[in-house]
């Protein structure tokens, strides 16, 4: 993921550390995300590697996050620690990436106050950007908020939310299909291939860029008065190219 800031044009490249989720089959299923994340500056060429603790037995380094921020010399300059669930401190370090005499540990992040006794333990900011109540005018058919399984999810239905996945994936591999058979090449709406690769833990990936056109979109809807007003909940997900090709 790349990030661009507006106020100064410094570039962010984000990779996360791998997800690994727990007991599939059996007992209680929980996720863990053991090892390295790398945030570059791609303006300056620092960056900071944090390295995610594995969780081991009866929950031991769950949590636990340490790493160093680099400059573009590959030089360690500040120690970094902490808990992701909780707080992260830093402190200036040596070439050695031990605390330089003299200074402290701060705290320079600490994760946000959450809504008590919520049952999905998302953040204020989670539930913001999930909620039908804040969603734009005329929500895109493809906006994730309208998903069948996260609406089933929402409501308890555990069962019916899984079917709704399964639904769900089945239908992207059949429009998978269908898209080769045609020998079509997919072609984002909101992004444009920059014709960058870049190295993931995952292999080679391309690069591509946001292209402005949702902006441009959500200018002309929201400047519009003749929209008519409809029910959210009545739009279907449809992200779709050829339609349900699934039972083809």
């Amino acid at each position: 993921t790349r990030v661009a800031l507006k106020r100064d044009g410094v570039v962010l490249d984000l990779v996360p550390p791998p997800t690994k989720v727990n007991n599939l089959i059996f007992g209680r299923t929980w996720v863990d995300s053991p090892g390295e994340m790398i945030m570059t500056n791609m303006t300056t060429g620092d960056k900071v590697v944090l390295y995610f603790q594995p969780c081991g037995w009866f929950g031991t380094g769950r949590y636990e996050v340490d790493g160093y921020v680099y400059n573009a010399a590959e030089e360690p300059k500040i120690l970094m620690t902490g808990k992701w669930n909780k707080s992260i401190n830093y402190q200036p370090c040596d070439l050695e990436g031990e605390p330089l005499p003299g200074t402290e540990m701060k705290e320079v992040w600490k994760v946000a106050d959450v809504p008590q006794n919520d049952k999905f333990q998302y953040t204020y900011f989670a539930h913001k950007i999930n909620s039908l109540e804040t969603a734009p005018r005329k929500l895109l058919a493809s906006d994730s908020r309208l998903r069948p399984d996260r609406y089933a999810l929402e409501l308890g239905d555990l069962s019916k939310a899984g079917a709704e996945k399964s639904n769900l994936e089945e239908k992207q591999r059949a429009e998978k299909r269908n898209r080769e058979a045609k020998g079509h090449q997919f072609t984002p709406r909101w992004f444009d291939m920059s014709g960058e690769v870049t190295p993931t833990p995952w292999g080679d990936l391309e690069v591509y860029q946001y292209n402005g056109k949702y902006n441009e979109h959500r200018a002309a809807v929201d400047s519009s008065e003749g929209i008519e007003e409809v029910d959210i909940r009545s739009i279907e997900f449809n992200p779709w190219q050829y339609g349900n090709v699934a039972t083809e």
